[in-house]
């Protein structure tokens, strides 16, 4: 059986993620600082399907908790199929305020941590035959939004296409998807600062909707099965058509 690991897996993506994959036929490990809401989610997962569910307490602020929570997948598992570099961190947003400990902070969530995941996770992945990972990107990495944020998130874009030539030849694939403004609890602060904020991303969207938790799962899924084992290095666009140029209508 296929295994699964996904940070942030207690949010509305990681927990659409985990649903599908285990659908899918996965066992899925939710590494998450909300141990209460990762344990929900994989009792849930564990009711309505046939896999294994495990939350392990993470906070991937901790760069020293990485490898025992790779030891513990290790340990129960022998192997990792998937690893879904979902976890983010906004902040540090405009350039005259940004203060460097909240740099740092974005930073490490959004890009360190998953690099070091990567690293931490190649001998597991290799035990695979045809492992992926999945990292979650965002669309700001072609239109700028915070500065921490942004930055991150296309580091991680350029982190993506790298591993994909490096690990290539251990059978590993490495993709991203990079989804637009969501429905989502991770948006609704910004949302409460500014009622207009989705009014205005539906309205450059073609498909005129906000993107689901759901949809970025479904594109998350595709790229860790094998309808996808000839993908590699790309990103894919989770955005109703907003990544492209306005309408000239």
């Amino acid at each position: 059986m296929k295994v699964a690991l996904i940070t942030g897996g207690a949010g509305a993506v990681g927990s659409a993620t985990a649903r599908m994959l285990a659908h899918d036929g996965f066992s899925v490990v939710l590494a998450d600082i909300d141990i209460e809401r990762a344990n929900a989610v994989c009792d849930e997962i564990r009711r309505s399907h046939d896999v294994d569910a495990t939350a392990i307490l993470t906070d991937l602020a901790d760069i020293g908790s990485l490898r025992p929570l790779l030891d513990a997948i290790g340990k129960k598992f022998g192997r990792l199929d998937c690893l879904v570099n979902n976890a983010g961190k906004t902040g540090a947003s405009r350039i005259g305020a940004v203060d460097v400990d909240e740099w740092n902070a974005v930073l490490t969530i959004n890009l360190t941590a998953p690099m070091l995941l990567c690293q931490e996770a190649i001998p597991l992945l290799k035990a695979s035959a045809g492992a992926s990972i999945v990292n979650v990107a965002s669309r700001v990495y072609l239109s700028g939004t915070g500065v921490g944020y942004t930055s991150s998130k296309s580091g991680l874009i350029g982190l993506t296409r790298t591993l994909a030539v490096q690990l290539g030849k251990d059978r590993i694939r490495v993709n991203a998807v990079a989804p637009s403004f969501l429905n989502s609890p991770f948006n609704k602060k910004n949302v409460e600062r500014n009622s207009s904020l989705a009014e205005s991303f539906k309205k450059i969207t073609p498909l005129g909707r906000l993107g689901t938790p759901d949809d970025v799962a479904g594109a998350i899924a595709f790229l860790a099965s094998d309808r996808a084992s000839f993908i590699t290095g790309d990103i894919l666009h989770v955005c109703g058509g907003a990544q492209l140029a306005p309408s000239p209508d």
